[in-house]
């Protein structure tokens, strides 16, 4: 007779398995792509690139005037208008001594600052130097407008 092989001592079961505690199998990592291959450049001339970039501001400026002409053609053309506004006596005439007046108020801020430095530092001019300069700006701008 066969004997078997279990005779004498009881079967052990497995321990029951909970299905909660279970984790899902790891996931299958991809492999990162290779690398992108760098196309080689044309390397072109210096002189090349600068007459690309010189037709290239030629077909923007092109453009821009097509769209300013397509502008005006819808809503009109621009008018540009400079009005000239000059002080003058009851005769009409202007006279020479308001536009002195006018370029001698021009410089009296400066002059102004340029006294009140001498007079904070005790007439040394050198502490001042940078009033003085603006006064003789400001006298030579104004110059201009004397007649």
């Amino acid at each position: 007779m066969a004997r078997n092989r279990s005779a004498g001592r009881p079967a052990a079961r497995p321990a029951p398995r909970a299905m909660a505690s279970r984790s899902p199998p790891p996931a299958r990592v991809q492999p990162a792509p290779p690398p992108a291959v760098q196309q080689p450049s044309g390397g072109g001339s210096m002189l090349g690139g600068l007459a690309s970039t010189i037709a290239q501001g030629m077909a923007f400026g092109t453009g821009s005037a097509v769209a300013h002409r397509a502008v005006d053609a819808i809503a009109g053309p621009r008018t540009i208008q400079h009005e000239h506004v000059q002080t003058s006596d009851g005769a009409g005439n202007t006279s020479d001594s308001q536009i002195t007046t006018v370029a001698q108020n021009a410089c009296s801020n400066q002059s102004k600052a340029f006294q009140d430095c001498i007079q904070a530092n005790n007439d040394d001019i050198g502490r001042c130097q940078f009033y003085v300069d603006m006064l003789n700006e400001c006298r030579r701008g104004s110059s201009s407008l004397t007649v």
